[in-house]
């Protein structure tokens, strides 16, 4: 029987200190953004706004040119949905196969896709972008999500043949016997059963490509279809010392993320233990 003891309050209290000081960011980052430019100057940062003034994030979202934080969002959003697509398609074929494969070539195509996840992806930067301009997939959306698919695909890969590993094949063998084909047993049996790496890779991908600044500027640099990283850039760029309008920015920047991650961190937490398992 559980029992409440002076121990287990030190151990609340302790957990409830510790969440309040990772809190703190965010309440500086919330309170500022709805602070005016005077207000946030004249009162201490700890200070609750004495109103609520939404017009650092009506600026940014209606920044233009290079600052289109809307087109910005738009695109990342294209992008990081495209992307997350391709992998659980191509990730969970691929992982199913070298997990089931009693063949030599799958344990070494297993090893490969280990050192592909080891080295960083800046190393082939260059000769990636030359590949990319000559294919005409610079400056493109679909092209950044068939770059940011290729460079993901092994972490994808392994997590979901670490899962397949995991699974028996008891489902398998008695859907076989019922008479259903390799692609309805992986469909309609496999895959739903593989929802927690699932979770992991959207989430893992989603929080890799939403966020990633580098590439996009690459690939993207004076196109139309720049992600929001790369808008945030430029505009808080333009700007001086306007902590409220900076504040706003990334305040819209974190909510489409946190969104996914409140959705899925069931999943995802499930799924990345089961993979560390594997």
């Amino acid at each position: 029987m559980f029992r409440y003891t002076k121990l287990t309050l030190l151990r609340e209290i302790g957990l409830w200190v510790l969440a309040l000081v990772f809190l703190a960011p965010f309440y500086f980052l919330v309170t500022t953004a709805l602070k005016s430019g005077t207000e946030m100057y004249s009162t201490s940062p700890l200070a609750l706004p004495e109103s609520l003034d939404f017009s650092a994030f009506v600026d940014v979202l209606t920044a233009t040119g290079n600052s289109n934080v809307l087109s910005g969002l738009l695109n990342s959003a294209i992008i990081t949905a495209g992307s997350i697509l391709l992998l659980i398609v191509m990730g969970s074929l691929t992982g199913y196969v070298i997990a089931r494969g009693t063949r030599r070539w799958t344990k070494a195509a297993y090893y490969l896709f280990l050192v592909a996840i080891i080295l960083p992806g800046q190393l082939g930067a260059v000769p990636l972008y030359m590949g990319a301009r000559t294919l005409g997939l610079t400056g493109s959306s679909w092209g950044m999500v068939i770059l940011y698919t290729g460079m993901l695909l092994p972490v994808s890969i392994f997590l979901y043949s670490n899962f397949f590993r995991g699974l028996g094949t008891s489902y398998e063998e008695a859907a076989t016997i019922d008479g259903a084909s390799r692609f309805q047993i992986f469909s309609k049996i496999v895959l739903p059963m593989m929802a927690p790496a699932t979770g992991t890779v959207t989430i893992f991908a989603g929080l890799i490509v939403w966020n990633d600044f580098f590439t996009s500027l690459i690939f993207l640099g004076g196109s139309e279809n720049q992600t929001l990283p790369v808008a945030m850039y430029y505009y808080i760029g333009s700007l001086v010392s306007e902590w409220n309008s900076i504040f706003a920015i990334v305040i819209v920047s974190m909510i489409p993320i946190l969104v996914l991650f409140l959705f899925a961190q069931k999943r995802f937490i499930q799924g990345f233990a089961g993979g560390l398992k594997g």
